[in-house]
């Protein structure tokens, strides 16, 4: 089987690292590509970076309307080939058909915001400041930037940077994860269609061999991250402790609160498709879902209902509407999770382990679960699962609930069910977390809002997408001038 590519220069090079690592169908662990994996893939990561850096020289001073233009191009491209793009992503990450459509839908969303760069990058001045003094800020590229994205937004993360980091005169190599290599080695065929100089964007592979080389080499000025908390505190911590500019989203643990007074049908439904949405394996899933009242019986029933609804199985197969975990090793993992919350004293209201499904029994499936009555003071209500499994709360107040919320140590997403202005008005006020949903189960804000995180789900200070994009990819010069004496107006 061929091994996969690296994209340096504008071209498709082999890596010097000669072991590999699969990459594998979840569903049935067909293996659809090797992929270099292993200590050289560091070397690959450094020639990336020379010609990134030879790169910048022109693209950094070439007029920010003429570096928009690729993007417009790069949009049409995505668009047309969206559903191969979305093909690749279920065949390697495994979620379903539908949700690739819409993860690349998002990335191109991101693609087309980052076309109003030369609005977004715009000047500020003032005139006069003193007598015959102007002053006025200026926004310059940082230089080589880097990405180093996750297996659960193949189509989607990479997009959150790399269109933002060129239009504002970057240039920029991205490490996509090695579990899912194929959707962005795509993407880069459709990159190379596009009219811009050799090297400015570059795709490398590899593991951490890679990252450490992209977190260590002194021309590279920013660092991009998604993935766990644990792997972004060490990509924060190593990439500014090199003098680096770095945003690093982590891990969550996203509350939902229900309150009595929703539209208990509706909402049901709505927080089925946040915890079973691709498969749990997203930051913004929910999954300690907080009942406050006296309602808990009727919303139990209607969660209980709504998740025994959801189809599991391969993800190009009709009506599918959750896939596979990523790997067996996650399969046992989060069925480990499952029984420690059954251990620590929480309730099996749904058991969605050790599932077989018919043509598929390879493939790492857990069906939809709850556990409820889970421990507050236990390591499951803590614990990022990352997969199909949903905690069911039961508190008496919205302070109580709010309280909870806010002993998370994590701080990606929070939401409420509510039909009260002023419950909503509380809860958005005073909830810690960057990104609130109200009576919305996923709040993944649009790629002109910046993508928000607190605590230990966010390393840095700029997020990605919108104007914390524009904002972390380019560094600010402040000019005070002033002209000869006789060309200044006497006053």
């Amino acid at each position: 089987m061929e091994v996969l590519k690296n994209y340096i220069n504008g071209s498709w090079i082999e890596s010097k690292e000669k072991s590999t690592s699969n990459v594998v169908n979840p569903a049935n662990q067909e293996v659809l590509a090797k992929v270099p994996f292993g200590e050289k893939t560091g070397n690959d990561a450094n020639l990336a970076v020379d010609v990134a850096s030879e790169a910048l020289k022109m693209w950094r001073n070439m007029p920010v309307m003429k570096r928009v233009q690729p993007l417009y191009k790069l949009k049409q491209l995505l668009e047309e080939n969206i559903d191969e793009i979305s093909r690749l992503i279920t065949l390697e990450c495994g979620k379903s058909f539908a949700e690739s459509k819409a993860e690349v839908q998002r990335g191109i969303e991101n693609v087309e915001t980052a076309c109003a760069t030369p609005t977004l990058i715009q000047s500020e001045f003032s005139e006069n400041v003193a007598t015959g003094i102007d002053e006025f800020m200026i926004r310059q590229p940082v230089g080589v930037c880097a990405c180093i994205s996750p297996f659960n937004f193949p189509g989607m993360i990479p997009f959150w940077f790399l269109p933002y980091a060129i239009a504002t005169g970057n240039s920029f190599i991205l490490k996509p994860s090695e579990k899912v290599p194929l959707t962005m080695m795509k993407v880069f065929e459709l990159i190379d269609q596009l009219d811009l100089p050799k090297g400015l964007i570059n795709l490398v592979h590899g593991g951490k061999e890679s990252v450490d080389a992209l977190l260590d080499h002194p021309e590279v000025k920013a660092i991009s991250f998604v993935g766990s908390t644990a792997v972004a505190r060490y990509i924060y911590q190593r990439g500014t402790a090199n003098g680096k500019r770095v945003q690093a989203q982590g891990g969550a643990k996203n509350p939902l609160i229900i309150m009595p007074d929703a539209d208990i049908e509706m909402t049901a439904k709505i927080v089925a498709d946040s915890v079973y949405g691709c498969a749990g394996q997203r930051c913004l899933a929910a999954s300690n879902i907080i009942s406050v009242g006296d309602k808990k019986g009727e919303i139990k029933e209607s969660l209980v209902e709504a998740a025994k609804n959801k189809t599991t199985g391969f993800g190009l197969d009709d009506g599918i509407e959750m896939g596979p975990v990523i790997t067996p090793e996650s399969k046992v993992r989060v069925e480990n999770l499952i029984v420690k919350g059954v251990n620590e004293g929480a309730n099996l209201l749904l058991d969605g382990r050790n599932a077989k499904i018919s043509g598929y029994e390879t493939g790492n499936f857990i069906k939809p679960t709850i556990l409820e009555n889970v421990a507050l003071d236990g390591e499951f209500i803590k614990t990022e699962i990352f997969g199909p499994v949903m905690s069911l709360i039961q508190l008496d107040s919205l302070n109580h609930a709010i309280d909870l919320v806010n002993s998370n140590k994590y701080g990606n997403m929070a939401c409420m069910f509510t039909s009260s202005g002023l419950n909503a008005r509380t809860f958005r006020n005073q909830a810690n977390a960057g990104n609130i949903g109200i009576n919305i189960g996923v709040a993944a804000p649009m790629a002109q809002f910046p993508f928000s995180g607190w605590n230990d789900s966010f390393f840095g200070d700029l997020h990605g997408q919108g104007r914390h994009a524009i904002e972390f990819f380019t560094q600010t010069k402040v000019v005070i001038e002033r002209w000869p004496k006789e060309w200044t107006r006497k006053f």
